[in-house]
């Protein structure tokens, strides 16, 4: 079926929540572990926590303002659904900021109260964060699937996730996506980039971020 009329394919939010969900779970492992990093890699981890929050909070803008809308329009049955979604990112944009400030104060210290609140934060987000993932993906996608097309579905990730955005982000984003991904998911995720821009993304950008996967998260093992 052309990709014009075939349905959304919408298993890449599934890849996204995963490495944002694996991610927190690196994080809350990092900072609760002894002995408790300090120096390149605890300013590394802030500043990983602060990058986490900058894409959720645009991964969720991207649904509100783009996503959602084009689902409402094609399909009004599905406002309600999407209301609740809405008034999630709501909820969850509080406790998304708290853990922010507290990556960024957190990577410029050496104390341990900010690890602390960097913990605090980061259990205090999942509580909220995790349930909504989950039910996006369960209740939401099935529907998204049924009202709109792949065509628009692309048409909606290239002009939210894509376009205007540096090589570099693009490729450390592409690395952190395929991070311990299962054969399917690689797939999935590759299949998404031209063949050329494909190789070079996978040939250039995979060294820079395993060096920065190993200080983050493999730092003292």
């Amino acid at each position: 079926m052309s990709t014009s009329v075939a349905p959304a394919d919408t298993r890449m939010m599934a890849v996204v929540h995963r490495a944002l969900t694996r991610d927190l779970q690196r994080v809350g492992d990092a900072v609760t572990a002894k002995p408790y990093p300090q120096g390149r890699r605890r300013q590394a981890l802030g500043e990983h926590v602060a990058w986490l929050m900058r894409f959720l909070h645009e991964h969720h803008t991207g649904e509100d303002e783009g996503l959602w809308p084009m689902v409402r329009d094609r399909n009004p049955d599905a406002g309600p659904l999407l209301e609740s979604l809405e008034a999630d990112h709501r909820a969850i944009a509080p406790a998304a900021e708290r853990l922010a400030a507290a990556g960024q104060a957190y990577s410029g210290s050496t104390g341990d109260v900010e690890r602390v609140e960097v913990h605090d934060a980061l259990q205090a987000l999942t509580s909220v964060l995790v349930p909504h993932l989950e039910r996006e993906v369960a209740e939401a996608m099935p529907v998204v699937s049924a009202s709109i097309t792949h065509a628009d579905w692309h048409a909606w990730d290239q002009e939210r996730n894509v376009k205007g955005k540096p090589l570099s982000e693009l490729g450390f984003v592409g690395h952190w996506l395929l991070d311990g991904i299962d054969p399917e998911g690689y797939q999935l995720v590759v299949g998404e980039v031209p063949a050329v821009p494909r190789f070079i993304l996978l040939r250039f950008f995979a060294g820079p971020y395993r060096r920065r996967a190993d200080l983050l998260w493999r730092a003292g093992e």
